[in-house]
């Protein structure tokens, strides 16, 4: 059995309990994948993460990602959060950005303010759904085919698909059949209207989770930078935008976009909530 540091953050949010949750542990190069995996079980929550020392000499640390049932490469509320942990914990980076290793590779994360923001990765699967899953989703989410816009594959190390609503008010009235979702990875998105809506933020979205112990993820990095570069590669989107994600879990997250040259920054603020050890 080992000690090892631990903190539990909010992330995309400036005010705790509003956020996405993560937990951190810390010095884990020791324990074992299946450690790790009953570790993050344990916790119920959508991610936790296990910080290393770095096996490429470029990056300042290393993350490993699980879920409650499995590792991911890549997901984006799991690097804010865990490069916000790694900063408080006296972290100093070797260059102006911040550079994680994960499963995907190397990932530039920088600091403006109380913010991070991180390079959106690349899309391993884009495009269409086919017109049998298309009709699975619309089904499992009790929607009207005239209410699907559009639908496309996101996939950035996370299997997301996206369906585009017309309205704010109809994402956050879906609900869902996840027994009819299994295995999918959903994301729901609609434009705001300031005259209803305001304008804090110009999108609503929803992440959709089959068969994971959150069933819904309250702000997800990795669902934006996914949506972010089909909007913005498709010119549906400004260049710089805010999401509002949580809103029908009584949460507030939010996620800031921003499109400069032709990499996209997705990024927002993280919050320590507990800070303690545990034994592994």
């Amino acid at each position: 059995m080992s000690q090892h540091d631990f903190k539990q953050l909010d992330v995309f949010s400036q005010e705790p309990l509003k956020g996405n949750p993560l937990a951190v542990v810390f010095a884990a190069d020791a324990l074992t994948a299946e450690q790790m995996q009953a570790f993050a079980t344990w916790t119920n929550l959508s991610e936790t993460t296990f910080l290393q020392t770095p096996q490429d000499p470029r990056a300042d640390y290393r993350v490993r990602i699980f879920t409650t049932i499995k590792e991911v490469p890549f997901a984006g509320h799991p690097t804010l959060g865990s490069c916000h942990a790694w900063l408080e914990a006296g972290g100093v980076p070797q260059g102006e950005e911040i550079i994680q290793e994960c499963g995907i590779g190397l990932v530039r994360i920088r600091r403006r303010g109380a913010d991070l923001a991180f390079v959106a990765p690349p899309l391993r699967r884009a495009g269409p759904l086919d017109e049998a899953l298309r009709e699975r989703v619309r089904l499992g989410l009790g929607l009207a085919p005239e209410e699907v816009l559009d639908a496309q594959w996101v996939d950035n190390g996370i299997d997301w698909l996206v369906l585009m609503l017309p309205d704010r008010a109809r994402v956050l009235a879906v609900k869902t059949d996840y027994a009819q979702l299994t295995g999918l990875a959903v994301g729901l998105i609609a434009p705001w209207d300031p005259a209803l809506d305001g304008d804090e933020c110009q999108f609503e979205v929803r992440a959709l989770i089959a068969g994971e112990g959150m069933c819904e993820d309250p702000a997800t990095g990795s669902l934006n930078a996914g949506i972010a570069r089909w909007l913005l590669g498709e010119g549906r989107a400004p260049r710089s935008y805010r999401v509002s994600q949580g809103t029908a879990m009584g949460r507030a997250g939010r996620i800031r976009v921003e499109q400069v040259g032709d990499e996209i920054w997705v990024g927002g603020a993280a919050v320590t909530c507990i800070s303690g050890s545990l034994n592994l």
